[in-house]
C-alpha cells in the first residue's frame, strides 16, 4: 500500500525542491493581488465620477441682469483706503442718540444748524485722500452743487444708493460700473461743511430715506435689503416734518423781526394823531 502513493509524493518534492517553484509562487500571488487592486481602484474612481457628475450643477443664466452671489457677500466699507488713518468729525443725526452724539451730528451753516444726513469723514493729518466706492454698484449721477461740492451717486440693488459728497476731483462718469475699493475721486472742501475742512460726505439710502453709516459699516450688504421699508417711511415722514418746522420757524422769525417795525409805525401814527387832537381838546376845554 505505502509503494502506490510514492510516486505522487515524491513528484510534488520534486517540484517543492525546484528554484523556481516559490519565486513563481510569489509572483503569481503578487499578480494576482496586484490584480485585484487595480480592479478596486477602477470601480471606486468609477462611482466617485458619477457622484460628481451627480452633485455638479451648472447654472444656467436666463437673466442677463442677474446679480452675483459675490455682491451679496460684500462688506459695507468706509469709502477710504485705510480706515485707521480715517475720523468721523461729523456723526449721523439720529433722534435716539445722546446728547453728545447729537450735538456732533449738527452742522453749522448761515447762522443756522442743520441734522446731518450722514457723515463726514476727514484724515488724520487733515490732508485729502483718495475717495473709495463703499460696495459695487454704476455711476447713476456726477454734478457739482454749489453747497455740497462735486457729488457722486453710485446706485445698487434693492433701491439702495450712496452719496459721496465734498470731492475736490472726479473720476468716474454717469453709466461707469464699479467694483467695491474703487475710486471716486480725492476729498476736498465745501461752503455746507467748511468748517470740517477736507473731507467727503457719505450717505446710505434706502428707498430715500437716509440709514446711519456707522450702523452698518462692517456689516453685509444683505443688512440694508433687510431695512423694512415702513421704517424708512417713517424716517421720511419726520424728515418732512422737521423741515416744515424749520421753515415755519424761518417764516416765524421773519414775521417777529417785521412786527416791530410796524408797530413802530402804528405808534409814531398814533403819537402824530394824538399830538394834533390835543390843541383842539385844550380849544374846547378853553371855549
Amino acid at each position: 500500500m505505502n509503494e502506490e502513493f510514492k510516486g505522487p509524493k515524491n513528484k510534488w518534492r520534486q517540484i517543492f525542491r525546484k528554484k523556481w517553484f516559490f519565486p513563481a509562487l510569489y509572483l503569481t500571488i503578487a499578480a494576482v493581488l496586484l490584480t485585484a487592486v487595480v480592479w478596486y481602484q477602477n470601480i471606486d474612481s468609477d462611482t466617485a465620477d458619477d457622484r460628481s457628475a451627480e452633485d455638479h450643477y451648472t447654472p444656467v443664466m436666463n437673466d442677463e441682469d442677474a446679480e452675483p452671489v459675490l455682491d451679496q457677500q460684500e462688506v459695507i466699507a468706509m469709502p477710504v483706503a485705510n480706515e485707521d488713518e480715517a475720523e468721523i468729525v461729523t456723526k449721523f443725526f439720529d433722534y435716539d442718540a445722546d446728547q453728545e452724539d447729537r450735538q456732533n451730528a449738527l452742522v453749522l451753516y448761515n447762522n443756522r444748524y442743520y441734522q446731518s444726513t450722514g457723515v463726514d469723514i476727514a484724515a488724520a493729518n487733515a490732508e485729502t485722500f483718495d475717495v473709495l466706492a463703499a460696495i459695487s454698484g454704476t455711476v447713476e449721477e456726477v454734478k457739482e452743487d454749489p453747497l455740497l461740492g462735486n457729488v457722486v451717486v453710485l446706485a445698487h440693488n434693492e433701491d439702495i444708493k450712496t452719496y459721496y459728497a465734498s470731492l475736490e476731483e472726479v473720476s468716474v462718469s454717469a453709466g461707469d460700473k464699479l467694483t467695491q475699493g474703487d475710486k471716486l475721486g480725492t476729498a476736498g472742501k465745501n461752503i455746507f461743511g467748511k468748517d470740517n475742512g477736507t473731507h467727503v460726505h457719505f450717505e446710505i439710502r434706502k428707498s430715500g430715506a437716509e440709514l446711519n453709516p456707522e450702523s452698518y459699516f462692517n456689516q453685509p450688504v444683505s443688512s440694508l435689503a433687510n431695512v423694512e421699508e415702513d421704517s424708512a417711511v417713517t424716517e421720511e415722514g419726520e424728515t418732512d416734518e422737521a423741515s416744515e418746522e424749520s421753515s415755519n420757524d424761518v417764516e416765524q422769525e421773519d414775521n417777529a423781526g417785521e412786527q416791530p417795525v410796524e408797530e413802530d409805525v402804528e405808534e409814531d401814527s398814533d403819537s402824530e394823531s394824538n399830538t394834533d387832537e390835543e390843541p383842539e381838546t385844550e380849544e374846547n376845554i378853553e371855549e
